[in-house]
């Protein structure tokens, strides 16, 4: 197997006396859905925070490309192409649905600060913007405003946010959150198609989605892997089925 893009190694987050991550490892890899599932409280979010600067983790290495990235404030390793998407929306609701996008862009290809020309004069981030709009679905709507979107539109927006910075890694908490059924099955497929362009975290408790998506799986429990392995594989683990996803008839 390749090289993985990244690779997270006995990765741990002590708050005192508290274990909110303990040694877990994982790869990431270019074209395939890694999916970290358990219950609430089992450490995904946290683990997500590790990945992508904003905690710092008490022990363990974050691997990616042949360097140690563990610890790094959040804005180094977006500029390493390491993109998050968050539980609740985090756009700008007055802005425009194509203002967000630029916005994003403009932090990932204009390096400093730049105030002396428009925004609209800057040809690379204004096609940025364009193509990450296309790519979820929105080209349509780039002069809406964006308080004005459905709950699914919002989450579309928030993942182009993230796809004009020209990510490598994606690492995406919850991104079918508060969806009904329509709005996950889109979202369910614009994920799918982003597989074969990035290496993919996604957290995620709609498990028809997860056994869909992803190509490994692993299972946390109270900060812990309980298990890591083929969707086939933790679906007939009992361990996973006692403490996760209930009796095996259940199981998607």
């Amino acid at each position: 197997m390749a090289e993985p893009v990244l690779g997270v190694e006995l990765l741990s987050k002590h708050f005192g006396g508290l274990a909110a991550v303990s040694d877990v490892s994982l790869e990431l890899h270019q074209g395939a859905i890694h999916a970290v599932i358990g219950p609430n409280g089992a450490g995904k979010t946290t683990l997500l925070n590790l990945l992508s600067g904003e905690l710092t983790p008490s022990s363990g290495r974050v691997r990616h490309e042949g360097r140690d990235i563990a610890g790094l404030p959040p804005e180094r390793i977006a500029r390493l192409g390491i993109a998050r998407s968050y539980q609740k929306s985090n756009i700008f609701g007055g802005f425009t649905v194509f203002e967000n996008c630029r916005l994003a862009a403009q932090a990932a290809l204009l390096p400093g600060l730049r105030c002396f020309r428009p925004a609209h004069a800057y040809g690379a981030v204004n096609a940025a913007a364009a193509r990450a709009l296309a790519e979820v679905g929105l080209d349509g709507r780039g002069g809406d405003i964006a308080a004005t979107l459905s709950h699914g539109e919002q989450r579309q927006l928030e993942l182009a946010m993230v796809l004009a910075t020209a990510p490598k890694v994606l690492l995406l908490d919850e991104p079918l959150a508060g969806m009904g059924a329509e709005e996950s099955a889109r979202m369910t497929a614009l994920i799918a198609r982003l597989e074969a362009s990035h290496a993919i975290l996604l957290v995620e408790h709609d498990m028809d989605a997860v056994f869909s998506l992803a190509r490994r799986l692993t299972v946390m429990v109270n900060g812990r892997v309980l298990a890591s392995g083929t969707p086939d594989a933790i679906r007939r683990s009992p361990a996973v089925q006692e403490a996760y996803l209930g009796a095996a008839e259940d199981v998607p």
